[in-house]
């Protein structure tokens, strides 16, 4: 994968920060006519490196921040920095893209139309948007951008896969990524299952299954 010029997007800081998991390299990219920065979360030299264990994760402040229950972002996010911390190298590309692009108030308008029985997708119809108005652009040039060659992408979204190697990005297998589910989020997750293509079984799903797993 040769880095390429991308007038749209630019790499703005960077810096080693210690998690958790361990001491990870923080790079910013800032997209242009937006006030939104996206980061890539980086673990060992991925130059020039292929097979790299990569995580493209958009922003959930409600799970992640608030550890809202509704959804299984911050397990996913968790487990993804775990698995990636264990690897020689791998990244995670942490995108703002709220409520699946549609933002954080709109995000909670949604939560609110769920509240009277609609799912996720159908709450999304009700308020005007798409399922998904997520855009993976900024993802492929980052990876471009930090010299990645190939890449192993933990996710259970098809669409992600394709939208990726559409943008050229190669792509040389798919990592199951399920954190697990429990009674708040089973819903959301076999609605995304059911409705949009997530491969996943929740029927031998057990909260914490595969992060416990990987654990040991």
């Amino acid at each position: 994968m040769s880095r390429i010029h991308e007038p749209r997007f630019r790499r703005y800081a960077e810096a080693d920060v210690p998690t958790d998991y361990g001491v990870f390299r923080f790079v910013v990219y800032r997209e242009a006519d937006s006030p939104f920065e996206h980061v890539a979360v980086v673990h060992g030299d991925v130059e020039g490196a292929k097979d790299v264990l990569v995580r493209v994760h958009s922003e959930c402040m409600t799970g992640e921040v608030f550890h809202s229950l509704k959804c299984d972002c911050r397990e996913q996010l968790d487990l993804a920095l775990r698995r990636i911390a264990q690897e020689e190298a791998g990244i995670v590309i942490y995108l703002r893209q709220e409520g699946r692009g549609i933002g954080l108030g709109n995000k909670i308008r949604a939560y609110a139309l769920q509240q009277e029985g609609y799912d996720t997708v159908d709450a999304n119809r009700a308020l005007g948007f798409e399922d998904d108005l997520r855009s993976y652009h900024v993802a492929a040039f980052m990876l471009r951008d930090l010299g990645v060659e190939s890449v192993r992408v933990m996710t259970n979204n098809p669409a992600k896969l394709e939208a990726l190697r559409s943008d050229g990005v190669v792509v040389s297998s798919r990592v199951e990524h399920f954190a697990g589910s429990h009674s708040h989020n089973r819903g959301y997750l076999e609605t995304k299952r059911r409705r949009m293509g997530h491969l996943y079984e929740l029927d031998s799903a057990t909260f914490g299954a595969l992060a416990s797993n990987d654990a040991e």
